[in-house]
């Protein structure tokens, strides 16, 4: 009679082994959507090729190793453990489309030739060889009694079957060891970009991490072999480095593609709220509020953000102070400002002045005699000079004095 402790225990290992091998295929599943656009953009690249191949192969594998599959693959087909073979020749092609990335992504991303041609077909051929030979001990193995979760182990020293798990499982540690060697070595290349460098890592992570898969089921069937008993490092140790290394490859391909993403919308983002103080300032000018489109894109709300800026800088453009803008600049200086802070300051200050002209008096003629090709160009630095409200009454202060006066004292 089983114990109730035992029994739940058992049942919480079950489900949790269920959802280990779920987690990294979902994970897997959304590296694989967010490269697709590319991929089918760019199709006859073969390193996407090769990422579509990964990434495939990576989510069959997790598909097709969890228990509930294997048991369903053995009962649909009516031959016991026949998931076995299956599941390795999956694996293999796996490990054959990491050995393809590297290959191609040595040689950069378009280059063929003929070294990258005759490492594709070495690694196509020999893989697939691998995958045949794995069909064929399978068939000249004796395996009637079904293994869902310890097939290795429990086969470790049935012929024919033997080789066919020493055979996969070297395939996968040799594909490991040469990816996970590359990849870091390209970690430490210069010039990679930032969003690219994290996602090497975390491929290189991943690679390395399934050494530990190939080591520990190697050590498990080493010991069936010398009569002791290392099932664990089979049933345990080997599923969870398979499905942590799974994930941290998955997050290698998410992370350069989501994170330049993200990145570039929240650029887009803080140089729309970066614009708001001379949108807030012009707004007078203009006659009428910021267009507002709730659904729009945030690339689509900067452009009509900044197109309003400009449009109510060309009305205010006879109201312009050359001379005011010169002084401004030339006290910004003074204070110590870098030239081009001093000219973003000195614009802001000649917009400020601009408009309160215009609102006090809105039929003043005006100088007209100011270029506005640096406003219209740099409304993001004149905005962020507005925020510096202590710098602009300094400057304010300082070139109020008129300019008889400047050219008397120089």
């Amino acid at each position: 009679m089983t114990h109730p402790a035992l029994a739940q225990h058992t049942a919480a290992s079950i489900t949790g082994l269920y959802v280990s091998f779920w987690l990294p295929g979902l994970v897997l599943t959304a590296a694989l959507v967010i490269k697709l656009p590319s991929i089918l953009k760019l199709w006859r690249d073969p390193l996407l090729r090769a990422v579509a191949g990964l990434l495939l192969f990576a989510c069959a594998v997790f598909v097709f190793a969890a228990p509930s599959t294997i048991a369903w693959t053995n009962r649909v087909t009516g031959v016991p453990n026949i998931a076995a073979p299956w599941v390795y020749s999956l694996l293999t092609a796996l490990c054959a489309s990491w050995l393809l990335l590297v290959v191609h992504w040595r040689n950069g991303r378009t280059e063929r030739n003929a070294r990258t041609r005759r490492a594709t077909r070495w690694v196509i051929c020999a893989y697939a060889g691998v995958v045949v030979l794995l069909w064929v001990l399978f068939a000249l193995a004796d395996v009637p009694v079904e293994q869902i979760r310890n097939l290795d182990t429990y086969y470790a020293n049935t012929p024919y079957m033997r080789e066919m798990i020493l055979l996969y499982l070297l395939g996968h540690m040799v594909a490991s060891l040469v990816t996970s060697r590359l990849v870091w070595n390209w970690i430490r290349t210069d010039g990679l970009d930032a969003w690219l460098r994290w996602g090497l890592r975390f491929l290189g992570a991943g690679f390395a991490t399934n050494l530990l898969f190939s080591l520990a089921k190697l050590t498990a069937v080493g010991a069936r072999w010398t009569g002791h008993d290392l099932d664990w490092l089979n049933t345990n140790i080997a599923p969870s480095a398979a499905c942590i290394a799974a994930t941290l490859v998955a997050v290698g391909f998410i992370v350069p593609h989501s994170g330049q993403y993200l990145h570039e919308r929240w650029l887009v983002r803080r140089r729309h709220r970066t614009l708001r103080p001379l949108a807030r300032l012009v707004r007078t000018v203009a006659g009428s509020r910021e267009p507002l489109a709730l659904r729009a894109t945030p690339e689509m709300r900067l452009i009509r953000r900044e197109t309003f800026i400009r449009d109510a800088l060309l009305q205010l453009a006879r109201f312009l102070d050359e001379g005011l803008r010169v002084r401004a600049h030339r006290a910004a200086l003074d204070l110590g400002l870098d030239r081009g802070r001093a000219q973003a300051l000195a614009a802001a200050v000649t917009i400020l002045d601009a408009v309160e002209t215009r609102r006090s008096d809105p039929d003043a003629p005006g100088t007209g005699d100011t270029d506005t090709l640096y406003l219209l160009q740099e409304i993001q630095a004149v905005s962020e000079a507005l925020h510096r409200t202590d710098e602009i009454k300094a400057v304010r202060a300082a070139a109020a004095v008129p300019a008889e006066s400047m050219s008397t004292h120089e």
